[in-house]
């Protein structure tokens, strides 16, 4: 039985802290507007969140898009066509904002005067273009953002020379898998300062009006001219044949643009001009498809394009009489070397009482004023004391790109399959390509977004991290997030959650349980409502897992890829069954993890409803029988201290895929501390699992029990409690001895996602008569699997490091001070895991601060990136990092997960033991990282 004292008497656990994030007594007036936003709905003054950067910055080359027979949704919708194509779904455009329902939109537009189109939208390579699959070719950033977006501001430059469009496009596709991208600063546009830098800044007078500060400086040597152009337009949703839809309508009111809608009520877009400056001139056509372009067939007088066409090349293609659809507010701005411009713009709404009251040049810098300086309080509140100015940096602009990365959703399946009333007939077979199974998805929410440009489409997995960090600064907007994607519109009626727009059926790691925890701890630990809510749904998830990936008589789990890619040998989802079957590490510890998360969320609500402690019992129940089955299974590898994946064959044959992956690291994910304090109230939960360690002796290794130290709180760190881990303390010290070694998995900037001792020594496995390989590939892949547009062998990635770090001080909490580690491995110096877990995320915390040179780690293969003064300041936050370099690769804005690098800044140096130094090893150079030997890594096992 379980030796707990059950007289001990403690108060039932009723939450923790906002978990770093520090906050003033007094609260700011961002808090007060994201306080009354979160009291909505209801008074208008409460509807702060009701406009924002809900606009994607692209929405051709998207599935929703696509309407071929094949699926090639970036042919069927190219960038060629985005300018004159009207959008089905959503809208695009640089620095945009929106309503909720993007009925309107308003972004920047600008002319160089030398380019063949107009830069609404940012440019990029498709699939099949670029060398590493899709990228985007552009310089932009989220400089700043408060959670009610009562302040944005963004970041472009701009070519003042032509754009290389064709250039980018040609050099790529020369280029093969061994070479890097082409990028824009390769083509020598930005050589001797010629472009532009140009900012957009939002501050919101009220919830419904917006002030839109545009600053344009020559940062060339030489006079130049640009023609700048603030554009609103509402989204077509007239002719689809949707039932009450009419079309809507902008007109000129003088030098203004009135908008009239009966979704959006009336709005205004007005110039705020300052003394002696050339107002603007009003241009406006339709938002429809310019059919004779696309073709060949007569269409509207005044297409989508036809502000384009008129700027460009004079084209009388804006609508004389000054209505449309769409409009724009055009200035031509001449400087020279080093001057600047500001624009003002505002946007109000002028249903309800008239046209907002008079606005001039001073008041409306003073309202800008006034937000930046309150978003400067805000983020101050937020930030650590003790954090650099660079770190602070780094942690605002990366919660910065999370709030701009909010967009607009729209996704009808069933119509997305059956097509419209006015269009022809989607070709059959549509169905059987793609997301044919998911026809109750009906998206239409604002939802937080790995990428505006290269995923501006949810992914449940990358959400749950999107969550965990947003939940520092707007719980409640966290919140609701996890609770949208489990709602009857997203989860299937199987209990599965859609993984992403390009295969709603993929599987991704279940992780919306931990980011629950996590958003819970953060927000305080007390909306034990929010808990109830997804706990429900999250059940209906867990029994769809073990229904159809495994988890039978054996308790081992498949299950595909499981959000690691390319990382192994061979494709993990579709491996045939004529050549056997795939016991996979992660998928069943990421399984163990996920029953761990359920159970922890359980006995939370248990303590508050006892009708909970029986599906507590479950999921505990669940999580011993998972993690007692990896560890007898063939998957661990005692010789080596790992857990490898093990392929069947139907010869007889048994395979131990001996590749030291971010696969075997995952197991250790799977941990949870439990005190005797909290659980002294559920005597029966107690009771029961007692009984199952007596009646299952085999599995009682992952349930290990400490005693309080003498005289200690009981409810304190050194309190009586229990840790439930698939990988129990011993076995730990051994993996992280692999884990920290800097010839092995540990880079300088994190955990590579697999070992650099498989550089010199790939493992090759004979799959069917093919062999399979696996090396080290630091940076981009080189392979085409899964699309070649990512990879897992080798570079660092934030997802599994950050899981790890919080995985480290679970452990930590079990026995504080106690169990030491060398970090890293040969250095002599030995640390707490705490503190082990500190020191791994100062590494991924370096990829963004200037090391010794002066240079990020991350911009490093381009110098202007982070040492020039128009650059330095701005940080890219990429989709992973070179494994030896830590160079940025993959999507450059992906602040969806890389922005956990805040949630690091915000929850770093909580371990209470100091780490010591040893004596260094005499053979510390020469030491062993644990990895499989050169001839086990050459050639397959065999049984």
């Amino acid at each position: 039985m379980i030796p707990l004292d059950l007289d001990l008497v403690s108060a039932a656990h009723s939450g923790g802290v906002h978990n770093g994030t520090v906050t003033t007594s007094e609260p700011g007036e961002e808090q007060r507007r994201l306080a009354a936003a979160d009291a909505g709905p209801g008074a208008a003054e409460h509807a702060w969140r009701d406009w924002g950067p809900y606009l994607a910055e692209r929405a051709w080359g998207t599935v929703r898009e696509d309407y071929s027979e094949t699926g090639d949704a970036w042919n069927s919708f190219p960038h060629d066509q985005a300018r004159s194509r009207a959008y089905r779904w959503n809208e695009d455009g640089m620095a945009g904002f929106c309503d909720l329902d993007q009925n309107w939109c308003l972004s920047l537009a600008l002319w160089n005067g030398v380019d063949p189109i107009l830069k609404e939208r940012m440019f990029g390579l498709t699939s099949l273009e670029g060398n590493h699959g899709e990228d985007v070719k552009e310089y932009w950033w989220y400089t700043d953002a408060t959670p009610t977006h009562s302040w944005n501001s963004w970041r472009y430059h701009y070519p003042q020379d032509p754009f290389p469009y064709d250039e980018l496009v040609a050099t790529n596709a020369a280029r093969n898998r061994d070479e890097p991208e082409y990028e824009l600063v390769d083509t020598g546009v930005f050589d001797d300062g010629k472009y532009w830098v140009v900012t957009v800044d939002y501050a919101k007078e009220g919830p419904h009006e917006l002030l839109m500060r545009v600053t344009v400086k020559n940062a060339g040597s030489e006079t130049a001219t640009l023609r700048v152009l603030p554009t609103f337009w509402f989204r077509n949703t007239w002719s689809w044949g949707t039932p009450g839809v009419t079309a809507p309508k902008l007109e000129a009111d003088g030098d203004a643009i009135i908008a009239h809608s009966t979704r959006a009520g009336m709005l205004r877009l007005e110039d705020v001009a300052s003394s002696g400056d050339e107002g603007p001139t009003a241009l406006f056509c339709d938002n429809e498809s310019n059919t004779q372009r696309l073709w060949g067939n007569s269409g509207p007088a005044y297409p989508k394009d036809g502000i384009n066409d008129h700027v460009v090349s004079g084209s009388a293609t804006v609508n004389p009489a000054r209505e449309g659809t769409k409009a724009a507010l055009d200035y031509e701005v001449t400087l020279g070397p080093g001057e600047s411009r500001v624009i003002r713009v505002r946007l109000s709404d002028a249903a309800a009482s008239g046209p907002a009251a008079p606005l001039d040049a001073t008041a409306f810098d003073q309202t800008v004023a006034t937000r930046s300086a309150e978003a400067d309080e805000f983020w101050a509140a937020v930030t650590p004391a003790d954090a650099t100015a660079d770190e602070a940096r780094v942690l605002r602009q990366a919660q910065a790109g999370l709030l701009w990365s909010k967009q607009f959703y729209h996704y009808d399946v069933t119509r997305w399959l059956s097509g419209d009333i006015t269009e022809p007939p989607p070709p059959t077979g549509r169905a059987l390509v793609r997301n044919g199974d998911w026809p109750h998805l009906k998206a239409h929410d604002v939802l937080l977004m790995p990428d505006t440009w290269e995923y501006p489409w949810f992914a449940s997995w990358d959400l749950a991290f999107h969550c965990v960090t947003l939940a520092h600064i707007d719980a409640r907007f966290a919140k609701d997030q996890l609770i949208l994607l489990l709602r009857e519109w997203y989860l299937h009626p199987s209990g599965q959650l859609p993984a992403y727009e390009w295969n709603f059926g993929d599987v991704n790691p279940p992780t919306h349980a931990w980011a629950a925890l996590q958003v819970f701890e953060v927000d305080g630990g007390t909306d034990f409502e929010f808990l109830e809510r997804v706990f429900h749904k999250l059940s209906m998830n867990f029994t769809w897992w073990t229904n159809t990936k495994g988890g039978g008589e054996d308790s081992v789990f498949g299950g595909g890829f499981m959000g690691l890619d390319n990382i192994a040998p061979l494709n993990r989802s579709t491996l045939p069954t004529s050549v056997g079957t795939l016991e996979q590490a992660d998928s069943t510890a990421w399984m163990a993890m996920y029953a761990l998360d359920l159970l922890n969320i359980a006995l939370k609500l248990a303590a508050h409803d006892g009708v909970y402690e029986d599906v507590a019992i479950t999921f505990a129940e669940h999580f011993l029988r998972i993690s007692a089955a990896q560890n007898a299974s063939g998957m661990w590898d005692d010789q080596d201290a790992y857990f490898y994946d093990m392929l069947h064959l139907n010869d007889g044959r048994e395979v131990s895929l001996r590749v030291q992956s971010l696969v075997g690291l995952v197991p250790v994910l799977a941990s949870l501390m439990l005190k005797d304090s909290e659980i002294a109230m559920l005597p029966d939960f107690v009771r029961r699992v007692g009984w199952f360690i007596d009646n299952n002796p085999s599995q009682a290794a992952s349930f290990q029990t400490k005693g309080g130290v003498e005289g200690a709180d009981p409810s304190g760190p050194n309190g009586p409690g229990h840790l439930l881990a698939l990988v129990p303390p011993d076995r730990l010290v051994r993996i992280l001895t692999n884990v920290f070694d800097e010839k092995g998995l540990l880079s300088a900037h994190g955990i590579r996602g697999i070992s650099a001792v498989h550089r010199e020594h790939p493992f090759v496995v004979d799959v069917g008569g093919v062999p399979a390989r696996v090396d080290y590939e630091p940076a981009e892949s080189t392979t085409g699997m899964f699309g070649g547009n990512s990879n897992w062998r080798g570079p660092v990635w934030f997802p599994l490091n950050v899981l790890l770090i919080e995985a480290l001080r679970t452990y930590e909490t079990h026995s504080p001070g106690e169990v030491e580690v060398e970090f890293p491995v040969g250095s002599g110096t030995r640390m707490t895991l705490g503190h082990a877990a500190d020191a791994l995320s100062d590494r991924l915390v370096s990829l963004f601060l200037p090391a010794a040179d002066g240079a990020r780690p991350s911009d490093a293969r381009y110098p202007l990136l982070s040492r020039d003064p128009l650059w330095a300041q701005n940080v890219l936050f990429y989709e992973y990092f070179d494994g030896d370099t830590g160079e940025g690769l993959g999507a450059s804005h992906q602040t969806g997960w890389t922005a956990a690098v805040a949630h690091l800044l915000l929850t770093r140096h909580r371990s209470p033991v100091p780490r010591r130094s040893l004596p260094r090893p005499a053979n510390a150079s020469s030491q062993s990282s644990g990895a499989p030997e050169s001839g086990a890594c050459e050639s397959p096992p065999t049984s």
